[in-house]
């Protein structure tokens, strides 16, 4: 619990360093528009979006088509900015509340084409995650798709400087697990936000997906720095060349 008070907090009070219209965080160049595009086909799903922020993932997916999108986060002041976004560009099919994922009920009339998480699972622990994986079983149709996206496990014991994108481990690969990692993840304007991590193995969500009851094999991706990224900041992307940063997962119901 005092992981999840933490989270809120965090993200209560700095909801406004969030706030965009176009890419501005590194995972906005390194990790959103893969997992966007894995999330294909788009047009005409209705899809759920947890632990949703400010709504950025959720309004490329209408931009692309989307039928619906409903999001959901913790923090009530995330939402706030979603909403003050669907205001402004005066977007109809995109709903938010606030909310912990735990406590959300899963009801029958519910069932959506593609549950998405982007950055979720890395606040919430092994057990946590089993349980939200079973939510978003439940929640899909069947034949839909459940894409989520984490910080590789092994970054917080490979990258040694800061900037741009770090955690702080306070145990080991396997005696970190289900610790809190403080880090700092950087804008291109060179503001650092702070971000936190729940350390989890590759092999927990694997495990977590099996027990959700997810039989099929998942397509597994390990996001990294290209060329095209180098060419557009060296100075910004450099640190991170040839480091694993995040995994997406993709599995069909």
């Amino acid at each position: 619990m005092k992981a999840t008070q933490e989270t809120k907090k965090l993200y209560d009070e700095s909801a406004g360093d969030w706030k965009r219209v176009e890419p501005i965080l590194l995972s906005d160049y390194s990790a959103r528009p893969f997992v966007i595009d894995l999330c294909e086909p788009i047009v005409n799903k209705n899809i759920l979006d947890l632990g949703c922020g400010e709504g950025y993932v959720g309004r490329e997916l209408i931009n692309r088509g989307a039928q619906s999108v409903h999001g959901i986060d913790i923090s009530s002041q995330m939402i706030e900015q979603a909403l003050i976004q669907k205001n402004e560009h005066q977007i109809i099919n995109a709903s938010y509340e606030a909310g912990d994922i735990r406590d959300f009920a899963v009801t029958e009339s519910e069932q959506y084409d593609l549950v998405l998480a982007m950055f979720l699972f890395n606040y919430l622990n092994v057990s946590e995650t089993i349980s939200t994986m079973q939510k978003a079983y439940q929640l899909l149709k069947f034949g839909g798709y459940f894409l989520f996206a984490v910080p590789h496990p092994s970054l917080p014991f490979l990258k040694k400087d800061k900037f741009p994108f770090y955690f702080k481990p306070k145990a080991g690969y396997f005696s970190g697990r289900n610790q809190l990692f403080p880090g700092e993840i950087w804008r291109r304007d060179r503001k650092a936000v702070a971000v936190q991590c729940v350390h989890k193995t590759m092999e927990d969500y694997f495990t977590s997906l099996r027990l959700a009851a997810f039989t099929k094999m998942p397509e597994v991706y390990e996001l990294k720095i290209n060329q095209e990224h180098l060419e557009l900041d060296p100075e910004f992307f450099t640190p991170l060349i040839d480091l694993p940063l995040h995994v997406a997962f993709k599995i069909q119901k």
